[in-house]
């Protein structure tokens, strides 16, 4: 049976309101060290906001020569993303993988009956292959360790009648 979404997705999910400052779903995001912050309304999926999406915000209003207080003074609603495509929890690690590579986005949301119940970012992914690398690297060893033994069972000593290289005795 494939693996799925729901044995490697976050479950802590955090999120902030579409009425959230940017101010305080940037302070959320560096306190947690995420990178990516659903905007929820009644535990509903209505949005996504990333680190980059912030600091585009913000930047473009230094460019545009606007007070300091920018994200004090702008909501969540102003930058998210809507439309956000998610994933089911029962959905395979493999497609989801995939889908995250193709559209190059860095999280897919987890939603089960119309309730975000998880997210999985490409972190989550990268836990993945460290994973089946460590078990590969245990099999290989265990491979070597068992090719050795068979060497060591072998009797590698040449009995005189066995043991002709064309040479004479001189």
């Amino acid at each position: 049976m494939p693996a799925v979404v729901s044995e490697i997705m976050s479950r802590k999910v955090i999120g902030l309101p579409p009425s959230a400052s940017l101010a305080e779903a940037r302070t959320l995001m560096q306190r947690h060290h995420i990178r990516h912050l659903p905007v929820l309304e009644q535990d509903k999926l209505v949005g996504l906001v990333s680190q980059r999406d912030i600091l585009a915000a913000q930047e473009s209003s230094l460019e545009k020569g606007t007070n300091g207080h920018f994200l004090q003074q702008h909501t969540l609603a102003e930058i998210m993303v809507t439309g956000v495509t998610t994933v089911s929890p029962r959905a395979g690690i493999r497609e989801a993988a995939l889908y995250l590579q193709k559209h190059k986005y860095g999280c897919l949301p987890v939603v089960d009956k119309g309730r975000l119940v998880g997210i999985v970012t490409g972190s989550d992914f990268v836990a993945v292959a460290i994973h089946l690398l460590e078990v590969l690297d245990n099999q290989l060893a265990d491979e070597d360790d068992d090719e050795l033994d068979e060497l060591d069972e072998l009797d590698l000593t040449p009995d005189a009648q066995d043991y002709q290289d064309g040479s004479r005795d001189l």
